[in-house]
């Protein structure tokens, strides 16, 4: 995920995307007006400056050694000494808290999306697996793109009269900001840090939706004249003609370019759009509510293997002779729907997290389901608009590179999506145990059985409690899941007394999550106040000099729990290159596993992380299953 804060956290290291709500309590909607909520909400408290330097050490205890860990204290005391620097930028951090909404969300905007200079592709951006659908020819997929687009235009309804619910947890309304960013938005690149523009809220909103169909985007008018949106039957018909007018397939992949590094892209953009033709073009794509990929088929593959192929193709389009220039890896919201059945999304992380991407998908999932009763007026609509590209030497010579580039990140990226079907949500539930937490701990207890050791991870935790909230950090590694992992395959240990230590860490892991999505942990804390220091222009203190705040800060495991109605899967890139990128969703009687590793690392393996967490959620379930439960 998303997804994706090391970079944030240390400097030039990766950025967590994963981006997960982890529901303690269910999340229930009511109708309203929700914008009257966004005054009410409270704002993101700044934590005080002695609870983060204390759960900090708390946190490096499992990760780092004694002697690492001694040299930390010694630097946190100073931190914190009164009147030391510490307490200097904290209270810039509270000055900030007062006079802004929220004193986090634009730096973070900034820094662990924007300034971001990696690829979106992979590193950033996360892909979502949706049920096979049973087509196997363009009619399907045609007929089932127009009802998915009828049904995003549904949802924007809501959003557009404020009439979609508000969302509680825990009695709480949530910051519902979110969901006005997620359509006609569009990333641009720039030199040294990206934008995003938001084409909503403008005078004259989007009326269109831009199509790309072998890599030649067309702009669909999805409204009529009277602001009427148009029919499944009108969408179809609109398609069709999309379709039989690209059956060449010897475009240049203009979209592959929206694939490269960041700083590469924002020059090729720039010279791009010298020419008024492109940049008109270029626009139209920025400005579209979304965008839907007409994909062509991918090579066929078993049943098995099924899942994790569609996740690549999500994730990057499997390449530049696939579907990789059938893109426009800027946009915020991208529909993908291949001629052979498969179906799902890529989502740009900068303007949301998960749990909103997933409601509207939710919706619209139920809504292609529905029979369509609304027949089409017969008033013959206007031809969809092609969008032409003049292609100079130099923009060819870029498209190429783009395309060297991303091929070598398709070989490097290795998914694995794994469905669980031993169990799904309801066995922790039935153990009075958090389902998140069962999973994080198996998590734990994998990765430790492969590498006889802990390492730092980050499972991401909604801030939308509060306004303009968005993710903090939920350490899964605790110094209570080390105890446990390691009795775990102890002989010398009573079963009874692993029982215990089990409780424990879910325990530990239940009570980090309360603290986050109160905002009170730790990781955002500690990146407001180096943020703060930087911006005070004075030296960066130490402790974020320190071999311990790198340690912490490369999260071999990045994890997210991303909750669906839908029986889908969210996939994302590791954040590190040594690392793995985890996310789930767990089902009553199943859970939906994406897990990512690189190719280039040797040290780790997706297949491999995969099935020992299928073997550590079976072994925990059956210690519980033998050990007889002590009456309370």
């Amino acid at each position: 995920m998303l997804a994706f804060v090391t970079r944030a956290m240390q400097g030039k290291q990766a950025v967590l995307k994963g981006a997960g709500l982890v529901k303690p309590v269910s999340v229930t909607r009511i109708p309203g007006r929700y914008l009257v909520h966004q005054e009410g909400l409270p704002k993101l408290p700044v934590p005080p400056l002695r609870q983060t330097m204390g759960r900090y050490l708390a946190a490096l205890q499992p990760i780092v050694s004694q002697e690492e860990l001694e040299h930390t204290r010694k630097l946190v005391e100073e931190f914190q000494s009164p009147g030391g620097v510490g307490e200097r930028l904290q209270k810039g951090l509270e000055r900030k808290a007062r006079k802004t909404e929220n004193w986090l969300s634009d730096w973070w905007l900034q820094t662990a999306y924007l300034e971001y200079r990696l690829p979106v592709v992979v590193h950033s951006s996360p892909g979502v697996v949706l049920p096979r659908l049973q087509f196997h020819d363009r009619q399907g997929q045609m007929w089932h793109a127009a009802k998915l687009i009828a049904g995003v235009l549904d949802f924007k309804s809501m959003i557009d009269n404020e009439t979609l619910p508000v969302e509680f947890l825990g009695g709480k309304p949530l910051c519902m900001n979110q969901y006005y960013q997620i359509l006609s938005s569009c990333r641009i690149p720039g030199p040294k840090r990206d934008s995003v523009v938001n084409h909503a809220l403008s005078m004259k909103p989007p009326s269109h939706i831009t199509v790309v169909h072998n890599f030649q985007f067309f702009v669909l008018d999805v409204y009529n004249s009277d602001g009427s949106p148009l029919t499944v039957d009108q969408i179809y018909v609109q398609l069709e003609k999309i379709w039989n007018s690209s059956l060449q397939t010897n475009k240049e992949p203009i979209g592959i370019l929206t694939s490269q590094h960041r700083n590469t892209w924002g020059k090729a953009y720039n010279n791009l759009i010298k020419d008024k033709t492109n940049k008109e073009s270029v626009r139209a794509i920025q400005k579209s509510i979304f965008t839907v990929c007409l994909d062509a088929p991918m090579p066929r593959v078993s049943d098995e293997l099924y899942r994790s192929r569609v996740a690549t193709q999500m994730l990057h389009g499997g390449g530049s002779r696939w579907n990789s220039g059938n893109r426009w890896f800027d946009k915020t919201l991208q529909f993908i729907i291949g001629e052979d059945g498969s179906c799902g999304l890529m989502y740009e992380h900068a303007p949301a997290e998960g749990p909103p991407i997933v409601a509207l998908v939710d919706h619209v999932v139920e809504y292609t389901k529905k029979s369509e009763t609304v027949r089409a007026p017969m008033i013959p609509l206007a031809m969809p608009q092609k969008l032409r590209f003049n292609i100079t030497p130099e923009i060819k010579k870029d498209i190429e590179k783009a395309k060297q580039n991303l091929n070598i990140m398709v070989q490097e990226l290795d998914v694995k999506v794994m469905v669980f079907s031993h169990f799904g949500k309801e066995f922790p539930k039935s153990q009075k145990m958090s389902p998140d937490a069962f999973i994080q701990i198996a998590l734990q207890l994998a990765y430790y059985r492969i590498y006889s050791l802990c390492c730092s991870t980050y499972e991401s935790a909604s801030l939308r409690m509060f306004r303009l909230g968005r993710t903090d950090t939920i350490r899964s590694c605790s110094q209570e899941s080390l105890l446990f992992v390691q009795a775990m395959d102890n002989a010398a240990k009573q079963n009874q007394e692993k029982v215990d230590l089990l409780q424990k860490a879910i325990r530990a892991h239940r009570a980090y999550t309360d603290m986050a999505i109160q905002g009170q942990a730790i990781d955002r804390h500690l990146l407001g106040l180096k943020l703060q220091a930087i911006e005070d222009l004075t030296t960066i203190p130490e402790i974020f000099m320190d071999t311990a705040y790198a340690v912490a800060s490369h999260f071999n495991l990045s994890t997210s729990q991303v909750p669906a109605q839908t029986d889908c899967v969210m996939c994302f890139g590791p954040v590190v290159p040594d690392g793995y990128g985890v996310c789930y969703n767990p089902m009553a009687e199943h859970i939906n596993f994406s897990v990512s590793a690189f190719n280039s690392c040797a040290e780790t393996n997706a297949a491999r992380l995969s099935h020992f967490l299928e073997e550590a959620l079976i072994d925990m379930r059956d210690l519980l299953m033998q050990t007889p439960r002590s009456k309370l």
